[in-house]
């Protein structure tokens, strides 16, 4: 975590500084922040258009009675694409236009949640280390361990006509 916190904070600012001088020598100053404010432009109006697509897919899928991981996992890579373009410099520019168009986040949902499914089947019972303090509610073969208790079983009343 602290590798990435010196990541976003320390080493992407110094490389977008870096290259935003290298293209004003090449092009000119002014034609760099007109591109900057041309990339922001863009940026709120994917935001807007692809969020709307995103929400509207979201309510769709709850209006089907589907689990709708797929469309929150969009939305939040609207969301960050939208603000990194809205970040001035090219390099973020980049990474966010990589989160605002479907074809390429598509691939990194799939990228995503992939990794999210591994570190779930790696937190499942029986396939972690016990936690901190106690030992586990689960037997070594990942079964449970004998619970006490009692359970009621609740029936719903029958519909009436």
């Amino acid at each position: 975590m602290p590798l990435l916190l010196v990541l976003l904070f320390i080493i992407v600012p110094i490389a977008e500084l870096a290259l935003l001088i290298q293209v004003g020598q090449a092009i000119g100053v002014w034609w760099t922040v007109l591109i900057l404010i041309a990339d922001a432009l863009l940026g709120s109006y994917l935001l807007r258009s692809q969020g709307r697509l995103a929400w509207r897919r979201f309510n769709e899928a709850l209006a089907s009675g589907r689990l709708p991981h797929k469309e929150v996992v969009d939305g939040v890579l609207v969301i960050f694409g939208g603000v990194l373009l809205l970040c001035p410099g090219f390099i973020t520019d980049i990474f966010g236009l990589l989160f605002l168009f479907p074809p390429t986040r598509v691939v990194l949902r799939r990228l995503l949640v992939r990794r999210g499914a591994l570190r779930l089947v790696g937190a499942m019972p029986g396939t972690a280390s016990p936690p901190r303090g106690g030992a586990s509610p689960y037997s070594g073969n990942g079964h449970p361990r004998d619970i006490e208790g009692s359970a009621i079983d609740i029936d719903p009343p029958p519909p009436s006509r």
